[in-house]
């Protein structure tokens, strides 16, 4: 309902400042740019694991081809309460960072004089997140329509089945082999059974039981379901699991529903307190960077960095077209 209220009330704000030609015509930017304009769509984190951003934003700047170098790029955060415990721990601490939705990026993009804009999601699945950005492009197309605003936008890393097999690789490489262990693939899961993101949780979860004796897929809310995940986990018989995010950003859900030494507010132990307690050596990947360890959620993989800045360049070329 918030989500609904607050896309409303930025529909609103756009259609007063792209129709009200007085307050047009104080704000709007009179130099047209020629080059394109990248937005990055995330959830947004408030945890640490929010360097996975600042890393990818690293791979991309590099893989850029010459004529994206120095164009600008710019993030937008669609959870609106993350946005806001952001943005009021940016203020206490006197930063002057604040976190944005896409409706407010994409009005600031074309009021400096953008009109020619890839919006790369960084999504896994194809699913509740990515619909709901689909249709705010397609509101922003609609509002902005009449100043000649081109919005395209690329794809999530499980959009195509080729995508998630060459993802799957990746990923594989951080597999405990199986005289070491097992290991469980950790989604987000959708709670909606109509939603057609489940195909793509079912598909991935046959196509790793296929490929892979020593692995499984589990989600923290969905059809792959936690008890059926780590039950099978149970019954590896070297008693060694690593669990393996598939999540964009290791943050809270791995922090805490899969890693955490506590029980949650209703009681339910962590993955791994219960993998623990069932006579389990637990552990998850992680990785190095600027000298901090963390989490390594896919953003930290470069590989499947790769894999994205190939969809936002592919965004970016459909721009020219």
């Amino acid at each position: 309902m918030r989500r609904s209220l607050s896309w409303s009330l930025s529909a609103l704000f756009l259609s007063l400042v792209c129709f009200s030609s007085p307050v047009w015509a104080m704000l709007k930017t009179r130099t047209i740019k020629k080059e394109p304009a990248i937005v990055l769509t995330a959830f947004g984190t408030t945890t640490r694991a929010a360097a996975t951003y600042r890393f990818f934003e690293e791979q991309l700047r590099a893989a850029l081809p010459a004529k994206y170098k120095n164009i600008p790029i710019k993030w937008a955060f669609t959870s609106e309460i993350v946005r806001e415990r952001a943005n009021r721990k940016f203020a206490k601490a006197g930063r002057k960072t604040r976190f944005r939705s896409l409706e407010q990026v994409i009005a600031n993009l074309e009021d400096q004089g953008y009109r020619k804009i890839a919006v790369q999601p960084l999504h896994i699945f194809p699913g509740i997140e990515y619909d709901s950005l689909l249709r705010q492009v397609d509101g922003l197309r609609r509002a902005l329509a009449d100043f000649h605003v081109e919005i395209t936008v690329g794809t999530p890393l499980f959009q195509y089945w080729e995508g998630m097999d060459e993802a799957l690789a990746a990923i594989s490489k951080d597999f405990l082999p199986p005289e070491q262990g097992c290991n469980v693939l950790v989604t987000h899961g959708t709670e909606e059974t109509a939603n057609p993101a489940n195909i793509t949780y079912l598909g991935l979860d046959r196509m790793v039981r296929h490929r892979f004796s020593n692995a499984v897929v589990g989600s923290v809310e969905g059809i792959v379901t936690r008890e059926s995940a780590l039950s099978w986990a149970k019954r590896c018989p070297k008693k060694r699991v690593r669990f393996i995010p598939l999540m964009f950003v290791a943050g809270d859900h791995i922090m805490h529903d899969i890693m955490g030494t506590r029980p949650n507010p209703e009681g339910l132990p962590s993955w791994a307190m219960e993998m623990r307690a069932a006579g389990f050596q637990v552990e998850a990947t992680t990785t190095v960077y600027r000298g901090e360890k963390y989490y390594k959620g896919l953003g930290f993989s470069k590989e499947i960095d790769r894999i994205f800045v190939e969809s936002l360049i592919r965004a970016l070329e459909r721009l020219e077209e």
